[in-house]
Formats: structure tokens, sequence, C-alpha cells
């Protein structure tokens, strides 16, 4: 691996060489905790542990990679579900007939409720580190409900970020879980 050597470093570079040289200790533990937070089943409640306790990181590496790594799809899926959506009903009766479906009953059935707690809900739902909770399923919801991307992405960041802070303090108050194994 390459490092700088820090006692060649002046001063004002002191901050730069180390974080280049955590950098090139860490990269592929950077980068599975990074693609970790990616993974649509896993997200942010794999990714931190993994980071803080499979690899060690540091707490404020671990959160900021697993946080950008899970917001990246998220943003991808809300602007690109509708303009993928339109052109399947263009081209596709099924896929008209479907879409129309799902969003008059979807939409019919749920709207004043959601639009009663809209960004609330949205950032609540994705905030929650449950199963099928999280930023891949809250841009579906987004999508299905017809919030504008903008406020969408703003909710769902906001909903990551909530994730993030309760999965660390649950991990660093408790831990994380080791199988027991019976000998």
């Amino acid at each position: 691996m390459i490092f700088v050597n820090i006692t060649r470093c002046s001063q004002k570079k002191l901050y730069m060489c180390m974080i280049f040289n955590y950098f090139t200790e860490n990269i592929g533990k950077i980068a599975a905790t990074f693609f970790t937070a990616m993974i649509p089943v896993g997200e942010l409640r794999a990714s931190i542990p993994l980071g803080l306790g499979v690899y060690k990181l540091d707490i404020y590496s671990t959160i900021f990679f697993s946080v950008i790594g899970n917001i990246i799809p998220a943003i991808i899926i809300v602007y690109a579900l509708e303009p993928i959506s339109k052109f399947l009903m263009k081209k596709f009766k099924l896929a008209n007939r479907f879409f129309t479906w799902l969003f008059n009953r979807t939409r019919k059935k749920y709207y004043k409720k959601f639009e009663k707690y809209s960004g609330f809900a949205l950032a609540t739902f994705v905030g929650i580190p449950l199963p099928i909770t999280g930023a891949w399923t809250g841009a579906l919801i987004a999508f299905v409900f017809g919030i504008s991307p903008k406020k969408a992405v703003i909710d769902i960041i906001l909903g990551v970020l909530i994730a993030a802070a309760i999965v660390t303090i649950v991990f660093k108050t408790i831990g994380y879980v080791k199988f027991i194994t019976v000998r």
C-alpha cells in the first residue's frame, strides 16, 4: 500500500497526510461498507454494524460512507422510475393497465392519510430500521404516491440520517448479535 511519511509533512498538510494514510489503509473496508449500504435488503442496518463491528472502522467514516451508499440508489430510483413507467405505459398496453391500476388504487385508498402526514410519514418510514423499510422502499412509495422527486429526496435523506443514528446508537450501546455455537 501507498503511505505518506507523516514526518515529512508540513504542519498545514499534516491532516491531509493522515486522511490519505487512513483511506489507503482502509479502502477495502470502506468500499465494502459503502456497497453494503447500497444493497436493498441490508442498507444501513447491515453496513453500520459491518463497518463498526467487523472492520473496526471509526464511527465517522462508517456513518458517512453508509449514509452516502444508502442515499445514492434512492436518488436514482426517485428520478428514474417516473420516466421508465411513462415509457413502458406508452409502449406496452399491459404496463399501461398495471400502472394505471396501481396509481388509482393506491392513491384512492391511502392518499388522504398520506397527504395529512406526507413528509413526516416518508421520513419516518425510511428512518425506522426494520425489514422492508428504508431508502429503497421509501423511493418506491414516493413514486407510487406521486411525491415530487425533490421533496422525496429530502424526506429520504432525513429518514436515512434518522436510521443511521438509531442503528449506530443501538450498535454502540447493545452491540451486534454474536451467534452462539454449541460444541
